[in-house]
């Protein structure tokens, strides 16, 4: 089965205009090369310390809901606040 990896990037967010939060999680990078992975990892964390990244290694052609665990990040309410 081929894989790939994936890097998620969860942050809160000021909605506009408003003093509300909102908890976004993005896929900002995907690569099949480990190392091209953890480079970049290194870099996002560094140039972003304030949000949280995480790299998922997933399945290809595959219903990701399905899986036991696919790639997600929690965000909390207390985040929110």
């Amino acid at each position: 089965m081929e894989e790939i990896r994936m890097i998620l990037c969860g942050e809160v967010e000021e909605a506009d205009g408003t003093s509300e939060k909102t908890g976004v999680v993005s896929v900002v990078y995907v690569s099949k090369d480990l190392q091209r992975i953890k480079a970049k990892l290194v870099e996002l964390q560094e140039r972003n310390p304030d949000k949280f990244y995480m790299d998922y290694l997933v399945p290809l052609d595959a219903d990701l809901t399905a899986l036991e665990h696919y790639p997600s990040i929690e965000i909390s309410r207390e985040d929110l606040e």
